[in-house]
């Protein structure tokens, strides 16, 4: 691409020569030619352009390119959004040929659009439907009476269990899971965490002697543009069925439990874990190894700082910290105080001791 045409598509300023031919984006000190394209929008790798041999680059408002560094650069306004669109502009399509690899197996009821391609290994199993413009990749298994929407992307070793719905432009990446059974088991008496959840004791006399198995009779429905990282499991519902919202998106590592219903445009950051039946807004931002107890409720726009547990129920739009899940303001008050703590106690010790010397004073008397 000629830059003036990626100054076009980022809805930059371009300055500068903008006939430059490009064949790919580097960052700074990496450019080994003029054909590359430096990707400066840091202020902090500005020097950086006069290590390199790119003649152009990508710099945030504001910037001034080093004298004599460059015959041409684009100015943007957000950083980061240019980055989604550089990285758009330059992405390598996934290798998978045309047609169906003849070691998948595609069972006679199932429907196959014409131009959907399917790799070496994979499954799709009966009444699956699988719509035009997807790419199944090697070892994918498409349960019974599933379906696959249009433009679709899982790559290898992805599972999508029996009845479950994917809608259009997901991406579902290696090993995914998406509608195993839920982890639902009960006892034919009161239990020991029923116990444990309505007492106030520090010890239980319950057993759980027997584990009898809650069969899950739903399914899972995936929303338009959603992403599912690697090796993240979505269990399938107990009745009705675990939602994932249109255009969220979830890391890898990540545990949805059964019955959960997250909602549109959500991030779920890496080793997330969300329990059964736990309902999660709009927009909500849950950041990495947040862990949200069953049954909860998250407002929508709520963000959830990482590594927090989330016991009750958030309001919308609240930035929450710590264990248990606490408003922000008030979580750095206590981690402020946890850190005077060791301070206070030495202050109190000295107190303690000047208070003895007093009471020994007036014993003796």
């Amino acid at each position: 691409m000629k830059l003036s045409e990626i100054a076009k598509a980022l809805d930059g300023e371009l300055v500068g020569d903008g006939s430059i031919e490009i064949i790919r984006a580097v960052h700074p000190a990496e450019a080994t030619s003029a054909a590359d394209l430096a990707l400066a929008m840091d202020g902090k790798l500005i020097d950086a352009l006069q290590c390199g041999k790119a003649r152009a680059a990508i710099l945030a408002n504001g910037a001034a390119a080093p004298d004599g560094a460059l015959d041409g650069y684009i100015l943007i306004k957000r950083p980061r959004f240019a980055m989604a669109g550089v990285t758009r502009l330059f992405e390598l399509p996934v290798h998978a040929a045309e047609g169906i690899h003849p070691s998948a197996v595609v069972e006679p009821d199932a429907t196959v659009a014409k131009d959907v391609r399917i790799g070496p290994f994979t499954y799709v199993a009966s009444g699956a439907v699988v719509e035009a413009g997807t790419i199944l990749m090697s070892h994918v298994t498409v349960g019974a009476g599933a379906r696959i929407g249009r433009d679709c992307l899982l790559h290898a070793g992805a599972r999508i269990g029996e009845r479950v719905t994917i809608g259009a432009r997901a991406i579902i990446h290696h090993n995914a899971s998406i509608g195993a059974d839920g982890f639902s088991f009960v006892t034919p008496e009161l239990g020991a965490v029923e116990e444990a959840r309505g007492g106030r004791s520090d010890s239980v006399t319950a057993q759980n002697v027997v584990l009898t198995r809650i069969n899950s009779l739903g399914t899972v429905i995936v929303g338009d543009d959603v992403e599912i990282g690697a090796c993240t499991s979505i269990d399938r519902g107990t009745i009705s069925a675990t939602r994932i919202g249109s255009g969220t998106k979830i890391d890898d590592l990540v545990m949805i439990g059964h019955n959960v219903e997250i909602g549109e445009n959500c991030m779920i950051c890496g080793q997330v874990g969300v329990a059964g039946s736990t309902r999660v807004g709009n927009r909500v931002v849950l950041a990495g190894q947040v862990g949200v107890a069953d049954h909860v409720r998250i407002g929508d726009d709520a963000v959830v700082g990482a590594r927090s547990g989330v016991a009750t129920n958030l309001a919308a739009k609240s930035v929450s910290l710590g264990t248990p899940a606490t408003e922000r303001s008030t979580m750095l008050e206590i981690f402020v105080h946890m850190r005077r703590l060791g301070r206070l106690f030495l202050q109190f010790e000295d107190v303690k001791r000047r208070l003895n010397a007093i009471e020994s004073g007036k014993k003796k008397g």
